[in-house]
């Protein structure tokens, strides 16, 4: 457990146990960018991302009480906020595929941007790549690889077996790794394609076990 999570959970048993709205503060910022970004995935623009998230924290601030039984908040939360997207996007039965282009440092273990034009260019073809995986598949990968969430954590909140998420991510790498070999001149590819597939091989040994 990173020391990000340590703090999350730390905040929710404050939240659970002795109705700590201080924790329930410091937990909404702790959470409320990357819950943000994961509405937006569910074609939430971000204001109304960020309307959903703040009605789930309220939902659950109100209904805390009853929280006593969730020892996993960011699956919890994230489920909840998946569900109030779907239903959102039901609702106004139109969907649109956000880019991250605000998103900063994200894809750490694939790929670091830095001031270099050429790797910026290259990072954002990246992120045209990843944002062109089936809906499913990104939404796996993302979870998997930017949010650090395991494998049996992403099944829960996008309701699919493990197995189907090691699918989805090892597809996603694999699809990556070809839909960027075009750019194979650019100096900086080869690290980039070294690093999805040291990632790929990482995530099969820790995940099939």
């Amino acid at each position: 457990m990173t020391e990000k999570q340590e703090n999350i959970l730390a905040c929710w048993n404050e939240i659970r146990y002795r109705n700590d709205a201080k924790a329930f503060e410091r937990l909404f910022h702790l959470t409320q960018r990357r819950f943000i970004r994961f509405c937006t995935q569910y074609g939430a623009s971000r204001e109304e991302a960020e309307e959903i998230v703040s009605d789930v924290f309220v939902q659950c601030w109100v209904n805390r009480a009853a929280l006593n039984h969730i020892n996993k908040p960011e699956v919890y939360l994230l489920t909840l906020i998946k569900n109030k997207a779907i239903n959102h996007w039901k609702k106004s039965a139109q969907m649109r595929v956000v880019n991250i282009d605000d998103v900063q440092g994200e894809l750490s273990s694939v790929y670091r941007p830095d001031l270099d034009l050429e790797k910026k260019e290259l990072r954002m073809k990246l992120d045209v790549a990843i944002d062109g995986l089936p809906l499913q598949t990104k939404l796996a990968f993302k979870l998997v690889k930017e949010e650090g969430l395991k494998s049996a954590e992403v099944a829960e909140i996008l309701n699919i077996s493990v197995r189907t998420v090691h699918t989805h991510v090892y597809n996603a790498m694999n699809r990556l790794c070809k839909e960027m070999h075009q750019y194979r001149k650019v100096s900086n590819f080869q690290e980039l394609i070294i690093k999805l597939a040291s990632a790929t091989i990482l995530f099969l040994q820790f995940n099939f076990r």
